[in-house]
């Protein structure tokens, strides 16, 4: 369903990390970089970590555009606690990463074609804007042509990653419960993210 099947994993390789922790990601095969025989690797300054550590997290959830980011950041730093662990818990609200995180698409770019389409109800009202923030006890379900879709069929029963704590889910009905927002050490990424590295970033 993702209109990037082909090129979401050349994200994989410009970062050098098997971002989604998918088994068809081409770093399981090679680590190069892009490019004829590979972009020479030099050593980062901290401008560069930090660029790379955003970057990280703008393409693990779809490619999240620099104007949203920056609007995350400035909600984040708005509110109380610490601003790395805000960013995080804006990001998890997503619909699009919900709806991911629940298992009903096999990537977050199948999920954010699922809401554009019109097959994500949020507390039985459809939704169809991938940025729209869940709230706590909100409940996610899919349309009813939704739930016969091969492809989502076939999310539900995926292995290589499981419904985080943070969430309610059962597949037989399409539904779950978004419980709260998570910590940072709640989230299950397949690869170290480091938010206070991106808060660095944005406050240079």
């Amino acid at each position: 369903m993702s209109k990037r099947e082909s090129s979401k994993y050349k994200i994989d390789r410009r970062l050098g990390v098997n971002l989604w922790g998918r088994p068809k990601s081409p770093i399981n095969k090679r680590e190069s970089r892009p490019g004829q025989h590979g972009a020479k690797r030099t050593k980062p300054t901290d401008f560069g970590n930090q660029l790379m550590a955003k970057q990280r997290i703008k393409g693990y959830y779809g490619n999240v555009s620099e104007r949203q980011m920056r609007r995350y950041y400035a909600e984040a730093m708005r509110r109380r606690g610490d601003t790395g662990e805000n960013l995080i818990a804006l990001l998890e609200r997503r619909l699009d990463a919900v709806v991911y995180r629940m298992k009903f698409a096999a990537t977050v770019f199948a999920s954010r074609q699922l809401v554009s389409h019109g097959h994500v109800r949020v507390n039985g009202r459809r939704v169809n804007i991938a940025s729209y923030q869940v709230r706590d006890n909100d409940v996610i379900s899919l349309g009813n042509k939704a739930k016969d879709l091969a492809v989502v069929m076939e999310a539900s029963q995926l292995a290589e990653r499981d419904v985080p704590e943070y969430m309610q889910v059962d597949h037989k009905e399409m539904k779950g419960t978004y419980l709260r927002a998570p910590k940072l050490s709640d989230v299950p990424y397949p690869v170290q993210m480091e938010p206070s590295m991106v808060v660095e970033f944005y406050s240079r």
